[in-house]
């Protein structure tokens, strides 16, 4: 049998016997979605749902689905879009659409909307011009249309904007292709192989095959020297840095005096005058000074 309590009376004793009530458990860190996607990570901890009091700016969910580089890409944007002639522009129309997309950016960027007020305020007066009588024109000429400097302008844009386009669809550096650089080593020296003794005796014997087809059928004795022709030969290499082989002999003067030539070019070589060269296998041979003349 249990017996009231007074506010401020003591306590029975079996009540002090008691066990102290169960304190309050510590709050536990682990988030309570454990297997949840994190929407974010700020400071290194996950986020399982969006801030209360996150602020999203109004711009940073406008969409554009038009984007137009001027009053003049946008009219022609509308007029192409219409079907219009753009030689015959219906200006009400025109200027309606016109006048609501400005109404639209008008509220977001003026200082964007300033240029296309002008052209608004442009077409405004050309329709107001056309709801006027037309001036009578002078005998011969035509009257002047108001639009004639608006389709002027149009057609000028269009042919620019289309031949922006053709240049951006060619290949472009950078873009479409890269240019490959390749270092080239300037100090390598060419070297000119060795002339191999079967070279030169087949092309002594093609020289003697040309100077055969010259052959004159003449009695007589003709002294030559050996030092005389390669003085000559000096002389012909002094001019030139290269001389073709078969160059240095002139078939015309017959066959000895071929032979004595090609025996003042092989002592020439053998003094080491001159250097008998060839660049490779089967490729003609050279001829050329093995000093540098004063």
């Amino acid at each position: 049998m249990t017996h009231p309590v007074l506010p401020g009376a003591p306590l029975p004793p079996e009540a002090t016997d008691l066990p102290p009530p169960p304190a309050e458990a510590a709050p536990d860190p682990t988030p309570a979605v454990v297997d949840g996607v994190a929407f974010a990570r700020l400071y290194g901890e996950p986020l399982f749902k969006l801030p209360e009091d996150l602020y999203i700016p109004p711009d940073a969910l406008e969409v554009f689905l038009e984007a137009f580089e001027g009053p003049l890409d946008l009219l022609l944007y509308l007029i192409r879009k219409q079907n219009f002639n753009v030689l015959d522009i219906p200006m009400a129309p025109l200027t309606q659409q016109y006048l609501t997309y400005v109404e639209q950016i008008r509220g977001h960027n003026l200082e964007l909307a300033a240029e296309y007020l002008l052209m608004a305020a442009m077409l405004i007066e050309i329709k107001s011009r056309m709801l006027l009588p037309v001036k009578k024109a002078v005998a011969g000429e035509e009257a002047e249309d108001p639009r004639a400097e608006l389709v002027r302008r149009l057609v000028e844009y269009e042919r620019i904007k289309l031949a922006a386009a053709a240049l951006d669809a060619l290949p472009r550096l950078g873009r479409d292709f890269v240019r490959a650089v390749v270092t080239v080593e300037q100090s390598m020296a060419r070297r000119l192989p060795d002339v191999n003794a079967a070279e030169l005796r087949d092309a002594w014997a093609e020289v003697v095959k040309r100077a055969k087809l010259y052959a004159h059928h003449r009695i007589g004795r003709e002294e030559l020297s050996v030092r005389e022709h390669m003085s000559l030969i000096l002389k012909r290499l002094q001019g030139a840095r290269f001389v073709e082989f078969a160059d240095l002999f002139d078939p015309t003067r017959g066959l000895p005096v071929v032979v004595v030539h090609f025996l003042a070019l092989l002592e020439l070589a053998r003094e080491g005058l001159i250097e008998v060269t060839q660049a490779t296998p089967y490729a003609p041979i050279y001829v050329r000074l093995n000093y540098t003349p004063s």
